[in-house]
């Protein structure tokens, strides 16, 4: 008689906590399908409003993965209905992240009713409450970083060291980081603004406690980090375990995102069929066309707009500007008709940077934006605005050195547009050609890195297999 066949060890169960920013929740969700792919059963923290950004994952992965639906925990400073950081405004950011730290009672009583152990809870780095969480249900807590491992480290850090600046001394003060490899330095004012705002005492006080103990939870309570990045493009900062990370492991597993075809509806539904901006794009040369973005959250001012649009008519570059909420001067479509495309709202990005015509990606150098870039093999002029940015721009000017600095930037900065004119006008000389073959160049590691054998695909499945010890 034939033995019978063991009985197959169960998935593990494992809860995800997204915070419900389109630049933190879209690379969180593409993280979760890999996980999916892997066999893991996934819990995904989500509320009413945001439920509809879990779709295409859902319809992807029916059998592995779950939304889990909390009600909005709403907050008097807030304005009723607002589950989204895209409806918020600069103040009202660190505002909702306290908020949202109200789901902690209603997740943990859900995760203890669980017939099967959530084993491992992945969390954005906004939701550290979710730490402290994941211990009391014996869980491994592990923070997700929708950040590069520069910007994860250095963001934590300020929360943790308290950093100032002299009594008297300006926004350009110089904050170094000794401690973080490379000892790189930043102006008071290219920090987070909401950091600024915290040491400033803008902060109503409940909010500024729950702001910063939420980086001290990260950097206490977790397992270890999770950052959508990979080693060719931050190996000084993935070599070792780092003081400023609380010495915790950081797997490297990105670029997470999907080819430019699965890619094209993510985060929202675009102003622009792709097709029609391929066919846009396809009577220009190779390498012709600035591609304009600055992302979801940052909203150009009318001075700095306008500022961009003299800059980008008088330079006589090809360009595509996606605008969002900005507000384009009277006339100017019109002045650029033929060689300039203004797309108001949403834009098919991913594909716009793969078509062989873009040969440049002026950015606020947002996370996603970045890696999208680096991706795509497409140098970036950088225009950074706030958060992370800053950081991001320093690892792509004078690390990777695949950007150029186009303005200053920080919210409400507006810049020269004969100096924009310049930047735009180096970027067709061979300055600028060299610095697109060594954009190509990373491409290609970056591709490298999430096939089999690659290292962001090395660490992904160590990780898998952690979380399959615990079972």
């Amino acid at each position: 008689m034939e033995a019978a066949a063991p009985t197959p060890a169960p998935a593990p169960h494992v809860l995800i906590v997204p915070f419900p920013a389109q630049g933190h929740a879209l690379p969180l969700l593409d993280f979760v399908a890999l996980l999916a792919e892997r066999g893991l059963r996934l819990s995904v923290v989500t509320t009413p409003a945001n439920l509809q950004l879990l779709s295409p994952l859902l319809a992807a992965h029916p059998a592995a993965v779950r939304a889990v639906t909390f009600p909005f925990p709403s907050h008097p400073a807030l304005p009723p209905g607002l589950e989204n950081t895209k409806g918020c405004g600069p103040g009202e950011f660190p505002t909702f992240i306290h908020a949202f730290a109200g789901l902690r009672e209603p997740v943990l009583a859900w995760a203890r009713a669980q017939p099967d152990r959530v084993v491992a809870v992945f969390a954005d780095f906004f939701c550290g409450w979710a730490q402290p969480l994941a211990r009391e249900i014996g869980a491994a807590g592990i923070v997700f970083s929708p950040s590069g491992a520069l910007g994860t480290v250095v963001m934590h850090s300020i929360f943790r060291r308290l950093v100032r600046r002299p009594p008297g001394s300006d926004d350009t003060f110089s904050v170094a980081f000794p401690a973080i490899p490379g000892e790189p330095s930043f102006q008071w004012r290219e920090l987070m603004m909401m950091y600024m705002n915290y040491m400033a005492g803008n902060l109503e006080e409940q909010v500024a406690q729950s702001v910063r103990q939420t980086f001290l939870w990260n950097l206490q309570e977790s397992w270890g980090f999770v950052s959508n990045t990979f080693r060719a493009l931050e190996r000084r900062y993935l070599d070792q375990p780092l003081e400023d990370l609380g010495f915790r492991r950081l797997w490297a597993v990105g670029p997470v995102a999907p080819d430019a075809d699965a890619a094209a509806g993510r985060g929202g539904e675009a102003a622009v069929r792709a097709a029609d901006l391929m066919a846009w794009l396809d009577g220009f040369p190779e390498g012709s066309v600035v591609y304009v973005c600055f992302g979801s959250q940052a909203v150009l001012t009318p001075a700095a707009a306008a500022a961009l649009a003299e800059a980008l008519e008088r330079s006589a570059v090809p360009f595509v500007w996606a605008v969002g909420g900005a507000v384009v001067p009277e006339g100017f479509e019109p002045r650029v008709s033929g060689r300039g495309l203004v797309v108001r709202g949403w834009a098919p990005q991913v594909a716009a940077l793969r078509h062989a015509a873009v040969g440049w990606f002026m950015s606020h150098c947002g996370w996603n934006s970045t890696l999208e870039a680096v991706a795509a093999g497409v140098p970036v002029l950088a225009w950074p605005m706030t958060g992370d940015q800053f950081f991001d721009a320093r690892l792509l000017v004078d690390e990777a050195r695949v950007a150029v600095r186009a303005c200053a930037g920080g919210i409400g900065f507006v810049p020269d547009a004969g100096e924009l004119v310049a930047v735009l006008g180096d970027a067709a000389t061979e300055k600028g050609r060299d610095m697109r073959a060594r954009a190509k160049e990373l491409a290609v590691e970056a591709a490298r890195a999430v096939k089999e054998g690659g290292s962001s695909y090395s660490d992904l499945e160590g990780l898998v297999q952690e979380i399959r010890k615990l079972c």
